[in-house]
């Protein structure tokens, strides 16, 4: 086992509380998932009154519809009681074979690489083979993400200099705005994890580097830097066009977007508004409706 095979066996086998893994395992089970991902805000803060982050990976035999197989991931909104509690998530779910190649960078998308070289949990898998698949895809995400640190980032410098040039460049890709410094913030979470994978992967990944302890300096070969900025070139030119039909698709799919659109309107703002059943089978239709009664309320107030 490498040192960045031992890295993140480490990191994913973190513990969560009954509540969220019970709420995984119902999700997977919903959704034929072979295995859970878990991740963001609340992975950190353990928050049960947060919206949890999970993405559930389905197996082989999983056959998606075209535009499922074009457009992944599928997102949905679920609830889950657990202990008279109820357990709220937004999850992804895409196929496993398509979760592997997209780690690797082999495909046009920035966006899976760079979530899971951020922390995350497994907190289910349905068998010994499928858990050691999934690890060596975050060890792969690990690999790619570093390797396009190196592009990006400056000759010389710390880890997290690599990380935070890294980011920002992914935010360019992508069709999204992030406020300025949102880079900082991830990586202020955990420096030394950071500061610790990047070596790691690095060396998994073939990449020569120098370094003092804190400043480090990769040294890849011109072939190296050549298939780089070959595999990063069409990821920029078609990022944006990319997560652009992912929203088109989202805003038609979303499966439970009333449901978690009204839970997110009562809790901002402590309106309640009924979920109807023109609402749950038509949101877009629904919104400007429920869009006036928040601003009535606003005004009111």
């Amino acid at each position: 086992m490498t040192d960045l095979q031992r890295f993140v066996a480490a990191e994913i086998e973190r513990p969560v509380s009954r509540e969220i893994a019970e709420a995984g395992r119902a999700v997977a089970a919903r959704l034929g998932g072979c295995a859970v991902l878990f991740y963001g805000s609340v992975l950190r803060t353990g928050d049960l009154d947060g919206v949890l982050d999970f993405y559930v990976l389905r197996g082989d035999e999983a056959r998606p519809g075209v535009v499922a197989a074009c457009l992944w991931p599928d997102v949905s909104y679920h609830e889950v009681a657990v202990n008279g509690r109820t357990i709220r998530a937004k999850v992804a779910s895409m196929q496993l074979a398509t979760f592997a190649r997209a780690v690797r960078g082999d495909m046009l998308d920035t966006t899976i690489w760079a979530r899971f070289v951020q922390p995350v949990a497994l907190i289910w898998a349905d068998n010994a083979a499928t858990r050691q698949r999934v690890a060596a895809a975050i060890c792969d995400a690990a690999v790619t993400a570093a390797g396009f640190a190196a592009l990006h980032g400056p000759r010389r410098g710390a880890a997290g200099d690599f990380w935070r040039a890294l980011f920002r460049a992914t935010y360019r890709t992508e069709l999204r705005v992030e406020a300025p410094g949102r880079e900082d913030q991830i990586l202020s979470y955990d420096r030394r994890r950071y500061d610790e994978l990047l070596p790691l992967a690095w060396t998994a990944g073939g990449l020569a580097f120098a370094g003092d302890g804190t400043r480090l300096a990769p040294c890849p070969t011109e072939a190296q830097l050549r298939a780089l900025a070959r595999s990063w070139m069409p990821s920029e030119a078609t990022g944006k066009w990319l997560n652009l039909a992912r929203l088109a698709k989202a805003a038609f799919t979303f499966e439970g977007a009333a449901r978690y659109a009204l839970w997110k309107v009562e809790r901002h703002t402590g309106l309640r508004i009924p979920l109807t059943p023109f609402r749950e089978r038509h949101p877009i239709l629904a919104a400007p409706g429920v869009l006036c009664r928040v601003w009535r309320r606003s005004a009111a107030q």
